[in-house]
């Protein structure tokens, strides 16, 4: 049976956005109380860095952890090792703490570029890398990941987000083309798929050795098509609600599980309802996206 984490991202604890955050220990205590058995790290910082002070926070509360989300600048040869550096930091952490199947989840810098952050959504091939910075950029995946496996032990995947350079589906096969699949995988997320025109359970059956991962996000598809009329940027659309509570958007949750158990996914299944800091109601959300998933069998 596939288990099923929550993801501090849910909380408003989002990559490449400011606000006021809420703290870890709330948190780590509304992921318990809703019935998730995991988590990822979130944000280098938000919960603790020591391992022994982490460990005793998880098993108080009977969390496993699984992966972290490492912000990372491929497109830029000259901050390949500083990206290096840091996802070797915390895959250390990680792996003293969850073990050795814990995930490094590259994320290229979301909402950095303009040019991406106000196309989110509805980027076209010509707003694409050219030749020669693709091969910067798969170059940078593959020395990351390498050097995340020599010197932690650990594995990484590559995670398509919109508002970054690999948002599309075609952006994201070149990518898994160009790099090395013995130590490159992929999270599968569902709702990013979505919003940059993919359809998802032919996604898992594309990219089915690729996927050592998975988020579940849903995709409110009314919003995504006013985001596409307003031309709204990527942090706007979250705003607006583009991913919503699992069972209210237009992702197919029950052919992506059955999807999932055809390719012999084995892995985590991680709720991700990415929000704005401050927004919505978390700890209500978790509890309705767990509901949804146990009326799944998950």
């Amino acid at each position: 049976m596939l288990k099923v984490a929550n993801a501090p991202c849910s909380w408003g604890v989002i990559e490449g956005i400011e606000g006021e955050r809420y703290d870890y220990v709330r948190v780590l205590n509304e992921i318990t109380a809703t019935g998730y058995a995991g988590t990822e790290l979130g944000d280098w910082g938000f919960m603790p860095t020591d391992p022994a002070a982490l460990t005793h926070e998880l098993a108080s509360r009977r969390l496993d952890l699984l992966a972290s989300w490492v912000s990372v600048k491929l497109h830029d040869a000259s901050q390949h090792q500083q990206s290096a550096d840091d996802c070797v930091r915390t895959a250390k952490l990680l792996a003293a703490v969850g073990g050795a199947n814990n995930l490094i989840v590259l994320g290229n810098d979301p909402y950095a570029d303009p040019m991406r952050t106000r196309h989110a959504g509805r980027v076209t091939p010509d707003m694409g890398m050219g030749d020669a910075q693709w091969k910067v950029f798969a170059k940078g995946a593959d020395y990351v990941a390498r050097r995340v496996m020599d010197e932690s032990g650990l594995r990484t995947v590559f995670h398509h987000h919109v508002g970054t350079w690999i948002e599309t589906p075609a952006e994201t096969q070149r990518l898994m083309e160009m790099t090395n699949p013995d130590i490159l995988g992929m999270v599968f997320d569902t709702g990013h798929w979505r919003f940059a025109g993919g359809d998802e359970v032919q996604g898992v059956h594309q990219f089915k050795d690729r996927i050592w991962h998975v988020h579940f996000k849903d995709h409110e598809p009314n919003v995504a098509r006013r985001s596409r009329e307003n031309e709204w940027d990527g942090p706007t659309s979250v705003g607006h609600g583009v991913f919503c509570e699992l069972g209210r958007g237009d992702v197919r949750f029950p052919a992506v599980r059955d999807a999932l158990k055809q390719i012999g996914y084995d892995g985590w299944i991680v709720v991700e309802q990415d929000v704005l800091p401050g927004m919505g109601t978390p700890k209500e959300s978790a509890q309705r996206n767990r509901d949804y998933l146990k009326s799944l069998g998950l």
